[in-house]
């Protein structure tokens, strides 16, 4: 409960500074407004404002200056258009939904795209929101404008007084996640609670999601900033960061044995107690350099992390000396303690100023991969890689140009006056999936229920226009402040907000109350329309496509790491690229079954088989970082050609076996599978299992991985291949 404070304190400091510039833009907005008299465009000058904001985007200098560049230059294509359009019916509904398309396929192109791209859709939304007939047709355009540039310069002066913060919040955020996986991964030596390793499996699989997901918006954040320009040495140690933090998760996320059979041999000794208290410290410690990170402040090793390496070494020694017949548990407990003692190595290093010179060396060398598409011909080709219904992506844009079209023509047919809520409500709720759409139609139907409730009694508590224009700026400040990690709370605040610019305006707040709540209804039921009945996702989710991908990423991993052994290659950009991609792989087969669970109830009778997909899977991918952790040791093994000999013929029909698993009938698999386990009897029978020989773990983590192949066999081939195709539309 301590952790979860200190971690909600330190979100809170960073929150804050994320929220600088748009409290400064809007207080400065406030003051033209009332100095200049401008209360009728005020409006617009705000949103304006909250339209920049929400699409700035982390970078470098020289990249924050093109992002603002473009994104004023989108502002003003999609306000103009809009402005141009909006009194004619027919023609303003085609281009609206024209528009939703175009700007949703941008996101094929990457999430600084799509961000911008959506933002420039939500200004649209609000050029109709401001519409009002007498004015002259360049005032609402050029107020947007107005805002977005007094917020991008704003968001620029805070960003030179905090160069590094962002990168540096990114990287506290994959510690705080790899503290978290590594107490999950603490659970597994617990000897009382061998009966729910199936429910820490899947539970740990989904830590590793979390954790990825983090990886990946860490490594995009220092890709920006390195792109291009000699390294900062902020950044340089950002990137040490990183990388350390890679390699502890590589680490820890290594099975060299079967945690059931090897608790169940340890349940009465101290040795599984340490190993379960050294992994808590050691999340303890990722927890105290996320701290560090958020405060600015130096990481200090802690010394107590010291005494528990020194203690279970010392333990396992006194256990090895009283256990010397079991020579191949005391090599799996062993290889363990090296991999938490790596880890330990980790944590020392980076609670010191001063780091190893090769380490900073090989920093200095080490590249951040991000895909980056540019040129007009290559993002034409990855958007028509997405115009298919199999594209996620391709149907949730024409899904969101539907929901468009109806919200704009419910809107012309019924002759709603100011009703352009319901679209604006439509295009904020309506996700890509259903488990999300049906999570923010909740939230924003609360959120501007309780707005609208509270918006009625707004006139007894301001009658001028400085408390007003103070009131915009609270409200504007914490819908910033909520809007990454609490909907309801967002929506509550920017629907006061906007009820307060239309009182500062000149609108009758209590006639904009109710319809404000009718139009966010009828938004919100076209929304949950569309993605139950146009197209559901629920439809095109096939767990085998999933779980076929996720094994080839892996069986890709396992051949980079036995060609490195071959080779003799060191760590490198391809490799930690095939590494990404095998967990990014398990991550997608972990979001689909937990789809699967939040789904419609038809889903159920394959959530069994899912759950089971999922632990197999991530087994085999444990198994082979287990590996990945090893090849620092792989040197000494290329020196003996007997052993390459027998190890990568025996690799590479594994990898083989992974790559073409889908596609073999029972009796290829059985054929195929008996010629690995025969040629690794035969390797066994050779290799000495001491503790003593270079050659065990990497024969122990094929045998590992050979044992794994015939129940993933049948688990694949029991998957529904499209378990709803037929089952009707949702409930």
């Amino acid at each position: 409960m301590r952790n979860n404070n200190s971690i909600a304190a330190n979100m809170l400091n960073t929150k804050i500074i994320a929220t600088i510039p748009v409290f400064i833009a809007v207080n400065i907005a406030a003051l033209l407004i009332w100095f200049l008299d401008i209360s009728a465009q005020s409006m617009p000058f705000i949103l304006g404002i909250i339209a920049g904001g929400l699409v700035d985007l982390d970078n470098r200098l020289t990249g924050r200056l093109k992002n603002i560049f473009y994104t004023l230059l989108a502002f003003s294509f999609s306000s103009l258009i809009v402005q141009y359009f909006i009194d004619q019916s027919v023609p303003f509904i085609a281009v609206m939904t024209l528009m939703t398309f175009v700007f949703t396929m941008l996101g094929a192109i990457g999430p600084r795209y799509s961000t911008i791209a959506f933002g420039t859709l939500v200004v649209a939304l609000y050029t109709i929101l401001t519409y009002m007939p007498g004015t002259p047709w360049y005032i609402n355009p050029i107020m947007i404008l107005c805002g977005t540039s007094l917020y991008s310069l704003v968001a620029l002066i805070v960003y030179l007084f905090f160069p590094n913060r962002p990168v540096q919040e990114s990287v506290a955020k994959s510690f705080f996640a790899l503290a978290d996986y590594l107490d999950a991964k603490a659970q597994f030596f617990d000897p009382d609670d061998i009966e729910q390793l199936a429910l820490l499996q899947v539970e740990l699989a989904m830590k590793n999601s979390a954790l990825i997901n983090a990886f990946n918006l860490c490594r995009i954040a220092l890709f920006y900033r390195i792109r291009g320009q000699h390294r900062h040495s902020r950044t340089t140690r950002m990137i040490r960061y990183y990388f350390a933090a890679q390699d502890i998760h590589e680490r820890v996320n290594s099975s060299h044995f079967d945690y059931q059979v090897l608790t169940g041999q340890l349940k009465n000794t101290d040795l599984i107690f340490r190993i379960q208290r050294l992994l808590e410290l050691q999340a303890q410690s990722c927890r105290d350099i996320a701290r560090s990170l958020h405060q600015n402040q130096e990481y200090h090793y802690q010394p107590r992390l010291e005494k528990a390496v020194a203690g279970i070494t010392q333990s396992f020694e006194i256990y090895a000396q009283t256990h010397q017949q079991a020579q191949k548990n005391l090599l799996h407990l062993k290889t363990l303690l090296e991999n938490l003692q790596a880890i330990d190595w980790q944590l020392r290093h980076l609670g010191q100023e001063s780091t190893p010179r090769n380490q900073d060396e090989n920093t200095e060398r080490a590249q951040i991969y991000s895909e980056n598409i540019s040129g007009c011909r290559n993002i034409l080709r990855v958007i028509r890689s997405h115009l298919m219904f199999g594209s996620q992506l391709f149907r949730h844009a024409v899904r969101l140009s539907i929901v468009v079209f109806l919200s704009c023509a419910t809107v012309e047919f019924l002759q709603l006056d100011r009703g352009y809520w319901i679209l604006l409500t439509a295009i904020f709720v309506c996700q890509p999936n259903y488990s999300a759409t049906k999570l923010r139609l909740k939230q924003r139907i609360i959120g501007t229920l309780l707005g609208v409730l509270a918006a009625a009694l707004l006139p007894y508590m301001m009658s001028t226009l400085e408390a007003k224009l103070g009131f915009v700026v609270l409200t504007s400040t914490l819908f910033f402040f909520f809007r990454t990690n609490n909907y309801s709370y967002s929506t509550f605040f920017i629907t006061l907000q906007v009820l307060a610019s239309f009182d500062i305006i000149g609108f009758d707040i209590y006639a904009a109350t109710l319809p404000r709540l009718i139009d966010t209804l009828i938004g919100s039921a076209i929304a949950w329309f569309g993605v139950s009945y146009l197209w559901p996702d629920w439809k095109y989710l096939q767990l085998d496509k999933v779980t076929h991908r996720a094994v080839k990423s892996n069986a890709k991993y396992l051949l980079h790491i036995i060609s490195q052994l071959q080779f003799g290659r060191g760590d490198n950009l391809k490799y930690r690229i095939a590494r990404r991609r095998a967990h990014e792989s398990a991550t997608a087969l972990g979001t689909a079954v937990s789809n699967m669970n939040s789904e419609p109830q038809k889903y159920q009778n394959y959530l069994q088989k899912g759950f089971e997909l999922l632990k197999i899977n991530y087994s085999l991918l444990s198994y082979i970082s287990a590996l990945g952790a090893y090849r620092q040791n792989m040197k000494q093994l290329r020196q003996n050609t007997g052993f390459l000999l027998e190890f990568y013929p025996i690799a590479k029909k594994i990898i083989l076996l992974l790559e073409n698993i889908e596609k073999l009938s029972a009796q290829e698999f059985e054929g195929q599978y008996l010629n690995i386990e025969l040629s690794l009897k035969q390797c066994n029978d050779k290799a000495e299992y001491t503790e003593h020989s270079p050659f065990s773990v990497p024969i122990q983590q094929l045998n590992m991985i050979s044992r794994i192949l015939p129940p993933l066999y049948e688990a694949i081939n029991a998957a529904p291949q499209n378990p709803l195709e037929t089952d009707g539309q949702a409930a």
